[in-house]
Parts: structure tokens; C-alpha cells; sequence
């Protein structure tokens, strides 16, 4: 009897090591695929706050200008560029590449230049869904009949933020990526870590 209870209490206490070691293994392997995709995900955390400011900055311009118009769709975008740009650099510098570049001044107009493909994307993709080839307005329209807070709006605008979210955002948050990681950031990264490793050489022929 006292060995039979021994042994349910050693088998129990066994499974219970078990799955806490299970679920050790689990937070690891977490902290493992946060730390291997760190920089994309700050990196997203960073793009939607981004993508708020200038949305914000949009829906600011067109309370005076008409996107509807060309040249005032031009500059509705032109400030959503200029305002994203400004905020996102200081954020993209410290938390998502991690910069230690001490000519900030050169850094941020490269950052800014990097950037201006995709601002001049954006503006396309507006003028040619908006102005000039409005392929998603039927479904705006059916989006504006059946879902009741976007009837709040009227249809232009579910068609202008439509076209903005689902096609605009997604191809210039990829592009932002790439461009900030290969031709802003990313060689000064190599550059860092050859240096990182000559310094382990060093120390290891010490």
C-alpha cells in the first residue's frame, strides 16, 4: 500500500516535471521567435502607429481640400507623406534598427530620400483608383449599403480609405521595410557585426 502510493506520488510528481518543462520549453521557443523576428515586429508595431499619424494628417487635409480634385488629392498625400516621414524616422531609428550613426542629419534625408519611391507609389495608386481607374467603387458601394457604420460616411470616402488601407498601405509598408534595411540601415548592421566579430578573433589569438 505504502508502495504503491510512493510510486503515485514519484509518477505524479514526474508528469507534473514533465509539463512544466514542456511549458519552459514553450516560453523559450517563444522568447527564441520574438528575438528572430524582433526587428519586423517592432518594426510593424512602429508602421501602424505611423500609418495613424499619417492617416490623421489625410483626414485633416481633406476637411479643406477635395481629393476628388488632382492637384488637391496631390498635395492631401503629399502631407500624409511629409507628416509619416517625420514621425517615423526617430522611431524606426532607435526601436526598430537600433542606430547608433551619429550623423543624424545625413541619416534622416537618406531615410527621407529612401522613402520618396514609395511616396510617389502611394500618390499613383491614388490618382489611378480615385481619379482615374475606380475598379473597387462597385464594391464600396455594396460596403457602404450593408455595413452600417461605414452608411455613416458617404460613398466617396469609403471608396478614398478603401483604396488607401487595403492596396496603398500594404505595398508601401513592405517596400518602407526593405528600402530602411538594405539601403539605410542595414550595411551599417554589417559593418557591425565584421567589426564584432574581428574584436572576437582579437580576444580569442589573445
Amino acid at each position: 500500500m505504502f508502495e504503491s502510493n510512493l510510486s503515485n506520488r514519484i509518477s505524479g510528481s514526474y508528469i507534473s516535471f514533465e509539463k512544466s518543462g514542456s511549458c519552459m520549453t514553450l516560453e523559450d521557443k517563444m522568447k527564441e521567435l520574438f528575438k528572430k523576428y524582433e526587428e519586423i515586429i517592432i518594426y510593424l508595431i512602429v508602421g501602424v502607429l505611423t500609418t495613424i499619424v499619417s492617416w490623421g494628417a489625410c483626414f485633416v487635409a481633406k476637411i479643406w481640400l477635395d481629393p476628388d480634385i488632382q492637384i488637391q488629392n496631390f498635395i492631401i498625400n503629399t502631407i500624409g507623406w511629409v507628416v509619416g516621414v517625420v514621425f517615423a524616422y526617430p522611431l524606426n531609428r532607435k526601436w526598430v534598427f537600433k542606430s547608433t550613426n551619429p550623423h543624424i542629419i545625413k541619416e534622416f534625408f537618406g531615410f527621407a530620400g529612401s522613402r520618396l519611391s514609395t511616396w510617389i507609389l502611394d500618390i499613383l495608386i491614388m490618382f489611378v483608383f480615385i481619379n482615374v481607374w475606380r475598379i473597387f467603387f462597385p464594391l464600396c458601394n455594396f460596403l457602404h449599403d450593408k455595413i452600417s457604420f461605414l452608411s455613416k460616411m458617404d460613398v466617396e470616402s469609403v471608396h478614398y480609405w478603401f483604396v488607401k488601407i487595403c492596396i496603398s498601405a500594404v505595398l508601401v509598408t513592405i517596400l518602407n521595410y526593405v528600402f530602411s534595411k538594405v539601403l539605410i540601415f542595414g550595411k551599417k548592421k554589417e559593418k557591425k557585426e565584421e567589426e564584432k566579430e574581428e574584436e572576437v578573433k582579437e580576444t580569442n589569438e589573445e
